[in-house]
């Protein structure tokens, strides 16, 4: 087992309707890299993924939004899915938890449907990302410049595409997240 994020606190935050392979597998590779890895919801108690348009798991909140504190963890995964992003950037709880990574200046890792979030955080401009290709469009509305690859990482953002690309993607949040230091 690797050790290149051990003692780092991870935010996974998450709404009902997110594709659970972007959050399961990141979330074991950091576990395996030895972080903790937790999934914050704007729900209190569970939260429930899916398998592209169909329902799948559900998954237990281990901080509620509303008493998750972004001081306490190292870094942020934003998984995709159309739902669960749809959801969190109408939510200012969630837009203002994010924002604060960005604004204290520790890594963020969104995965397809994920980045569709960061437009409401206002931390596109100037950025390189990529997606799920149907955002492309509000990305780069938002200030992004859009590429079409597997992995990209601009100034403590790691961004990918879809399922397909997540060991490309977890590598490259492991690479980032390792070189943030350790919250006290």
């Amino acid at each position: 087992m690797s050790q290149e994020l051990n003692n780092k606190k991870i935010a996974i935050l998450v709404a009902d309707g997110f594709e659970q392979v972007e959050l399961t597998k990141p979330k074991q590779a950091f576990e395996e890299a030895g972080a903790q890895a937790h999934i914050i919801s704007p729900n209190s108690d569970r939260v429930q993924g899916w398998n592209h348009y169909d329902k799948a798991d559900f998954f237990t909140v281990d901080v509620p939004l509303d008493s998750a504190n972004p001081d306490d963890y190292d870094a942020l995964l934003l998984p995709g899915g159309t739902a669960n992003p749809d959801q969190l950037r109408t939510k200012d709880k969630a837009v203002q938890f994010v924002k604060s990574f960005f604004d204290a200046g520790k890594p963020v890792a969104a995965i397809c449907h994920g980045p569709w979030t960061l437009v409401e955080v206002g931390a596109l401009k100037g950025r390189t990302v990529t997606s799920w290709s149907s955002l492309k469009t509000d990305l780069e509305n938002a200030g992004a410049t859009w590429v079409d690859r597997e992995v990209v990482e601009d100034n403590g953002l790691v961004t990918s595409r879809n399922p397909d690309d997540i060991p490309a993607f977890n590598a490259k949040a492991i690479e980032l997240f390792s070189k943030q230091p350790v919250t006290k």
